[in-house]
């Protein structure tokens, strides 16, 4: 029973990396690597992209947009993924740093949709005709982009950033309604926008060609936010340190002055 015990309370070996004075030990070092890392990848893959990769036989040049559009299109959801995890861990375990990486995310997942909805407009005017058209898959990630909005809005309208946790957290899962609507939108309703084509029960329906250098991009922003969110994250658990140092300073002041 005693040796049960203990190793129900000794954490394991995600929660002791995760505690906010382990993340800011191990997170530290492994910027530079994963800065280098990402800009080989990077350079790699704009390389393919405009300098290895052919025109497409319909859409000419203006193909090269997909290596910017799709990877920008992919993360405004792949994080908020992660925000629906986070605020998981906010809700059900409690975990000390899933509301400092929910937070963290949100600007950056805002940023990552606006930039697939500009991208897919620029990319839309020579192939469709029109900058914008109130399609399923155009509108529900327009939608996205006002929920990582509002709740950017929420964590800055809260003094207490653990009781703004727990709201944000409900709002983030109920907002979770949106991204199988971007999904399934083109199979759902008529759009201007293709079915899948990369992902697919025969497989991906592009050439090689166009393949690799679209990996390679989508690689390399999903690298890209890794690092942005590492950082992010560090700064806001200094914030809240300096924050907390701030009030208990000013606290032995008021102490001092009442005396």
């Amino acid at each position: 029973m005693t040796d049960t015990a203990t190793q129900l309370k000794k954490p394991n070996w995600f929660s002791r990396l995760a505690h906010p004075g382990a993340f800011m030990s191990w997170s530290r070092p492994a910027l530079w690597p994963l800065g280098l890392v990402t800009s080989v990848v990077f350079a790699i893959g704009l390389w393919f992209a405009f300098f290895n990769s052919p025109a497409d036989y319909q859409m000419g040049e203006t193909v090269r947009i997909m290596y910017i559009h799709v990877p920008n299109a992919w993360l405004s959801q792949f994080v908020y993924g992660i925000m629906v995890v986070a605020s998981l861990g906010t809700l059900v375990w409690r975990h000390p740093l899933a509301d400092v990486a929910a937070k963290s995310a949100a600007p950056l997942g805002a940023t990552f949709t606006a930039m697939a909805l500009f991208s897919g407009a620029l990319w839309g005017r020579p192939t469709w005709g029109t900058f914008w058209e109130w399609d399923g898959r155009m509108t529900s990630t327009l939608i996205l982009l006002f929920i990582y909005l509002g709740i950017i809005a929420l964590w800055r309208a809260f003094d207490d950033q653990l009781r703004a946790a727990r709201i944000v957290a409900v709002v983030t899962l109920v907002g979770a309604l949106d991204i199988p609507v971007i999904k399934f939108s083109v199979d759902w309703w008529n759009t201007l926008h293709q079915p899948a084509s990369i992902i697919t029960p025969t497989g991906p329906k592009m050439p090689p060609s166009l393949l690799t250098p679209l990996f390679t991009m989508m690689i390399a922003f999903t690298l890209l936010f890794v690092l942005l969110h590492l950082v992010s994250m560090r700064t806001e658990i200094l914030g809240r340190r300096a924050e907390t140092l701030g009030r208990q300073a000013a606290a032995k002041l008021a102490t001092v002055g009442a005396a």
